[in-house]
């Protein structure tokens, strides 16, 4: 019984590490589909953590707060839509400046509005867990309460699949996909190529808001410069992993959470040093990226700016 409660608890620790993963990750497969390369999802997680956080202390609504995290993430979002699209500027360095600016903005916010600390306080009311919402008595069974997870895994899991069916079963999917092959040809065709991207990588840092809102409500329980730590690069090498493909990443980012729920459930091994194991899913990255970058196969438009009438 020990062993079977083990596995459980491994998969629903599993499942709560990946969500906010995978909805960081379904944002990335969008606006790269679309030809914009978009590397600040490491930022507008940390901006939309702070938003989430805020919103969720002061209002002790947890969907609120959910709500202005995304926000949050595709207001950053639209400025690097801007920069990529409008001004044609440099995508990456574009990226590189807002992961700086989210988290420098968040804490500065946090800083103002908890007495100079550079964390929030701790969040009144979390997210429903699925066992609560089916009023489901757990009280006398473990294995029931390790199964516990939050409504937020079930929501990453919807929003997957229907980016999936856009994306591969709907006209409006197939014009995605043309801008960030090939933009020229799109545009040929009466595709709004500016427009499409725009909408992409806004939605790209709604989700990444999405994400940072659910790792500061549901796991943290507050906002902290490390409550990121790193998710959105580990949400960016799952869309590698997962060739561009919102399936693909989803899988991927289940296999980043596994390496962390690992860390919880060895933690405490004696053999086994604690520096160790908080390395595991930053190690995993950067395997993958090294085993996978070249057998991927990226948007051939990805990173470029399209200038109209350009073939």
């Amino acid at each position: 019984m020990e062993f079977l409660n083990t596995i459980v608890l491994t998969i629903s620790i599993t499942l709560m590490y990946s969500s906010p993963l995978i909805f960081t990750a379904i944002g990335g497969v969008l606006t790269q589909r679309s030809g914009v390369d978009n590397i600040g999802l490491e930022g507008m997680m940390a901006f939309g953590a702070c938003g989430a956080a805020i919103v969720g202390f002061f209002a002790a609504d947890p969907w609120l707060g959910l709500l202005t995290g995304a926000v949050f993430g595709g207001f950053l979002a639209l400025i690097h839509a801007f920069i990529a699209v409008t001004a044609k500027g440099n995508q990456i360095i574009s990226g590189i400046a807002l992961n700086l600016v989210g988290l420098g903005v968040a804490t500065f916010i946090t800083r103002r509005l908890f007495n100079g600390a550079a964390q929030s306080n701790t969040v009144p009311k979390g997210i429903p867990k699925v066992l609560e919402l089916l009023g489901v008595d757990k009280s006398n069974s473990r294995l029931l309460q390790s199964a516990e997870i939050d409504l937020t895994v079930i929501l990453a899991f919807v929003i997957a699949l229907v980016v999936w069916f856009v994306l591969y079963k709907t006209k409006t999917g197939l014009r995605v996909r043309a801008c960030g092959e090939h933009p020229g040809a799109a545009d040929t065709l009466g595709v709004n190529v500016t427009l499409i991207r725009y909408v992409c990588t806004t939605l790209s840092g709604v989700l990444a808001g999405l994400g940072g809102g659910v790792t500061a409500l549901a796991i943290a329980g507050r906002f902290t410069p490390s409550v990121i730590s790193g998710q959105g690069f580990i949400a960016l090498a799952a869309v590698i992993f997962g060739n561009w493909r919102p399936i693909g990443a989803t899988l991927a980012c289940l296999l980043f959470g596994f390496a962390q729920a690992l860390t919880v459930i060895l933690a405490g091994t004696p053999w086994l040093p604690t520096q160790i194991l908080a390395m595991l899913p930053y190690v995993l990255t950067l395997l993958v990226l090294m085993v996978f970058v070249d057998r991927s196969t990226p948007p051939k438009a990805i990173g470029q700016p399209y200038f109209k009438g350009q073939e």
